[in-house]
C-alpha cells in the first residue's frame, strides 16, 4: 500500500543552486531524493514541493510530499531523513496525508519574508540579509506596500523570464517589521510570480530612499511592464517562511 508523506523542511540556500533539480548542480530536491533513494534501497522516489526557490534563497517552512510503500511511522521520518541529509537541510516535521493532498496544487497561502540589514556591515549576516546602509523612510515604504494589497496583475513585479501567462495574484498582507537595525518585509499571498517578492523589495527600498513616491506603486501596477519597477533585490535575503493549506 502506498502512503503519501508531507514534510515541512528548512534549508540554508547559500550553497544550493536552488530548490529544483538541475543536472550537475547541487539542489535541495536532489539531496532529498538522494536520501529517500537510500531509505528505499535504491528505488527512485520523486519529491514534490510547494514551489521552487532560487539559488541562495532560504526556507524556514518549505513543504514537500512524496509517496512511499514503507510503513515507517510519521515521527520516525524526520530522524531517518536527517541522518542522510547534509547539514544545510533539515526535515522539521512529517505526517501521512490523503492522496488528494499535493504540496504545490493544494496551497492556499504562502508567506515570504525578506531581511534587510541597515546597520554597520556584519560579516555574519552576509549570506542571510541584504546589506543596505542608507537612511530609509519606513512610513513611506509601508504606504507603498499598502498599494499592493489586493488582487492585481503583477506583470511589472515579475521577471521577464516568467513562463506563466496568468500574472494575476492576490496579496493578503504586506508590511515591514522593524527590529533595531533590521527590516523584515513580510508578504502573504495566494501565490507569487518568479522574482516577485525580490522586485517588490527592490522597488520599495527605492521609495524608502526618496527615489520614488509611494503612490507610484499604483502606476507601476497599471503599466504591466517589468521596466517600470525597481531593481531585483538579491536572493540571499529571501526566506520562504510558511505555506498554508486547508488543513
Amino acid at each position: 500500500m502506498t502512503r503519501r508523506i508531507k514534510c515541512i523542511i528548512a534549508y540554508d540556500g547559500t550553497h544550493f543552486a536552488g530548490y529544483q533539480i538541475q543536472q550537475q548542480k547541487r539542489t535541495v530536491q536532489g539531496e532529498l531524493e538522494r536520501a529517500l533513494s537510500i531509505i528505499h534501497k535504491g528505488q527512485f522516489v520523486r519529491v514534490h514541493a510547494s514551489g521552487r526557490t532560487d539559488a541562495t534563497v532560504h526556507a524556514q517552512g518549505q513543504v514537500i510530499h512524496f509517496d512511499t510503500p514503507l510503513a515507517i511511522p510519521d515521527e520516525k521520518w524526520p530522524k531517518a531523513l536527517n541522518a542522510l541529509l547534509p547539514d544545510d537541510v533539515i526535515v522539521k516535521q512529517a505526517s501521512e496525508v490523503s492522496s488528494a493532498f499535493h504540496a504545490r496544487f493544494s496551497v492556499k497561502k504562502k508567506e515570504y519574508r525578506y531581511r534587510v540589514w541597515t546597520g554597520e556591515r556584519n560579516v555574519f549576516l552576509r549570506h542571510y540579509a541584504y546589506y543596505y546602509p542608507y537612511p530609509l523612510n519606513i512610513t513611506a515604504m509601508n504606504e507603498a506596500l499598502h498599494y499592493l494589497v489586493g488582487t492585481h496583475d503583477f506583470t511589472s513585479f515579475c521577471s521577464a523570464k516568467t513562463e506563466v501567462d496568468d500574472k494575476v495574484r492576490t496579496i493578503y498582507e504586506a508590511e515591514i517589521i522593524q527590529e533595531g537595525e533590521e527590516l523584515i518585509f513580510r508578504l502573504v499571498g495566494n501565490g507569487f510570480l518568479y522574482n516577485m517578492v525580490r522586485i517588490i523589495v527592490g522597488t520599495v527600498l527605492e521609495v524608502g530612499r526618496g527615489e520614488r513616491c509611494a503612490q507610484e506603486m499604483k502606476t507601476i501596477l497599471q503599466q504591466r511592464n517589468r521596466s517600470a519597477a525597481g531593481k531585483t533585490a538579491p536572493g540571499h535575503g529571501l526566506y520562504l517562511w510558511h505555506v498554508s493549506y486547508d488543513n
